[in-house]
């Protein structure tokens, strides 16, 4: 008898634990609600930082890009025009070039940016395009110099108006600030080429656009490569 109580008690324990352990499983809806429940779909605060920093190295390197190329423009322009009246004005905007370029190189070895591979083909292309709006004379040169900053002008606000739709654009806060003195200073040497003659130029819309195309197909490149 007692072997038959202890081999009783035993189905029965075992019964009693079975019903405590599944009595604590969900129902199968609970179940499926699990099995079908959505995650957050907020960026780990990794993900927003990689994203963030994307987005700089692609602004650093077409914008240092484009101030070295600038540069190179305004160099082209006084081998042909050095010694002339305009020499001053041209010098000038050279002057305010090359302040730029300085800081786009502080920019982008403080962010390690690697810049376009293509920099010394945009260097020569933007001597070559300097000297030979240069040859046209005066007015060649301005609107070399109005087509060129009406791109870069339009490049810098979109760059802006890109970090301002940021969520905390205030992370941005020196690179801001930075586009938006290029930006008024290129629009500066925009409006001085108008006030100089640029519209008298030989063939001003024409020559306008080809220089246009040139620089925004130099943007597309540089932002990848």
């Amino acid at each position: 008898m007692l072997c038959v109580r202890g081999l009783t008690r035993v189905p029965v324990q075992l019964t009693r634990r079975c019903v405590r352990f599944t009595s604590n499983l969900p129902p199968e809806e609970t179940a499926a609600e699990i099995e079908e429940e959505e995650y957050d779909d907020e960026e780990y605060p990794s993900d927003k930082y990689r994203r963030s920093e994307e987005m700089i190295q692609r602004f650093l390197r077409v914008d240092h890009a484009g101030e070295v190329g600038a540069n190179d423009i305004y160099a082209g322009q006084m081998a042909v025009l050095g010694r002339s009246e305009v020499a001053p004005l041209i010098q000038h905007m050279w002057d305010q070039e090359k302040a730029h370029r300085a800081k786009m190189n502080e920019l982008i070895g403080e962010h390690r940016v690697r810049p376009t591979v293509l920099l010394p083909i945009w260097r020569m292309a933007g001597f070559t395009l300097g000297a030979a709006t240069a040859l046209l004379g005066k007015e060649g040169a301005m609107a070399c110099t109005v087509a060129v900053e009406d791109t870069i002008v339009t490049h810098y606000t979109d760059q802006i108006r890109e970090i301002v739709e940021q969520e905390k654009q205030e992370e941005y806060g020196e690179l801001l600030k930075v586009l938006k003195q290029f930006r008024d200073e290129e629009l500066e040497h925009h409006d001085t080429g108008i006030e100089h003659g640029a519209e008298l130029a030989p063939q001003y819309k024409a020559l306008s656009q080809v220089i246009k195309f040139g620089c925004k197909t130099a943007i597309k490149i540089a932002e990848k490569v």
